[in-house]
């Protein structure tokens, strides 16, 4: 049962360490050079005017809170695909009514234009 969570682990390593590697060697060998306006707040080349705390929109948190229920969707798949040859037809089945209700709640929340930005 361990040994079906090597690969996971060995790339989870994979990506740490080529992430701290990237990291480091652009810390290193990257030019420094200090400049006022590099300090400055920048926003799509326009002086920011206003207050940092406005509001935002409800649609956006729905957006977020939609995309954080899809991903924990991805990672009950990527368990399912890891033992799935133990599991047999059965599993199989039940991946499938899995799949057919987020779909269906996917395609819910297209109808009610919950995606839709105005």
């Amino acid at each position: 049962m361990l040994n079906d969570y090597i690969p996971i682990l060995l790339i989870l390593i994979f990506a740490i360490g080529l992430a701290s590697i990237m990291l480091g060697l652009s810390a290193q060998l990257g030019p420094k050079r200090e400049a006022k306006g590099k300090l400055s707040p920048y926003e799509c080349g326009i002086i920011p005017t206003g207050d940092t705390r406005g509001p935002f929109s409800i649609k956006y948190y729905l957006v977020g809170a939609l995309f954080i229920l899809f991903d924990v969707e991805a990672v009950f798949l990527f368990a399912w695909a890891v033992v799935f040859k133990d599991l047999g037809m059965l599993a199989f089945v039940e991946i499938i009514v899995f799949l057919i209700i987020i779909m269906a709640g996917y395609f819910y929340i297209i109808k009610k234009g919950a995606l839709d930005w105005e």
